[in-house]
């Protein structure tokens, strides 16, 4: 059960470090704070979603 917490936690922190990722380059390339906000809310679920997807693939959650 711990295991599975853990790989959670990473999943959910590879997502955030993506979302922020995305906002930075967002503001970089001049869009403003909702668009750059609505990138990174987008970019966080869609990451999570396909690392916890993989991750239950190979069967670690």
């Amino acid at each position: 059960m711990e295991r599975k917490l853990l790989f959670v936690t990473v999943a959910a922190l590879v997502a955030v470090i993506v979302a922020l990722l995305a906002g930075i380059l967002m503001t970089l390339g001049g869009a403003g704070a909702p668009t750059t906000i609505l990138t990174g809310v987008a970019a966080f679920g869609a990451t999570l979603s396909l690392v916890l997807r993989v991750m239950s693939t190979l069967g670690l959650v």
